[in-house]
């Protein structure tokens, strides 16, 4: 169940669909083979993002002396922001702001930044990795969260090669409901990340 979880909370997270706009954006000047390196860079980028935070996730963790609770709450936080600006079909500017959405459009490069970061793998999805890498005791258990990971790229690997028929046949309405129900999903997980961590920080509340 908890894998289950991960998974459902990073793919709400990143919402390969929900950056297909952006993408398309982004790449509006980019010739089919540029297209396709930066999708391919970008795919690679994602994984690379969860599985570098999973294994060092204990050690950041330990390194700045945070507690798993307090991880919980600041994570939980960020994604009820990042909940919120997606129930209103927005991309919010916790995951980038305006001005790095402009600066980015001026970049012949954008496949690791802004688009692998922090547009797909922002603030939210690096912290969630974090909570549940220091959370698993076993290491096959950290193993399944770097599967996931590899999973998610590929699912956004997929969505971006696809993103002219996805974006022609749901439209920009479709996109913005899947992302609103993505936003939901999130915002109920959050509040489970904020609860958990506020009782490991004030057992008193258990």
């Amino acid at each position: 169940m908890d894998i289950i979880k991960s998974f459902i909370s990073l793919l709400a997270l990143i919402n390969p669909v929900g950056a297909i706009p952006f993408f398309l954006s982004l790449t509006s000047q980019q010739s089919i083979a540029e297209q396709r390196r930066t999708i391919r860079v970008a795919s690679i980028s994602v994984f690379c993002v969860i599985a570098v935070s999973t294994l060092l996730g204990q050690q950041i963790i330990r390194f700045f002396g945070i507690s798993i609770g307090a991880l919980e709450v600041g994570g939980g936080i960020i994604m009820l922001l990042m909940s919120i600006s997606m129930l209103n079909a927005q991309v919010g500017n916790a995951r980038s702001t305006p001005e790095e959405r402009h600066e980015a459009e001026l970049k012949d490069n954008i496949a690791v930044v802004p688009l692998a970061i922090p547009l797909l793998t922002g603030p939210g999805s690096i912290s969630t990795v974090l909570v549940y890498s220091a959370s698993y005791p076993h290491w096959y258990e950290r193993i399944s969260l770097i599967a996931i990971g590899a999973v998610i790229a590929a699912l956004c690997f997929g969505s971006l090669s696809l993103a002219e028929p996805i974006a022609r046949w749901v439209g920009r309405t479709g996109i913005n409901i899947g992302t609103r129900l993505m936003g939901l999903m999130l915002s109920a997980l959050a509040v489970e990340f904020i609860v958990n961590g506020l009782k490991a920080l004030l057992p008193n509340l258990k």
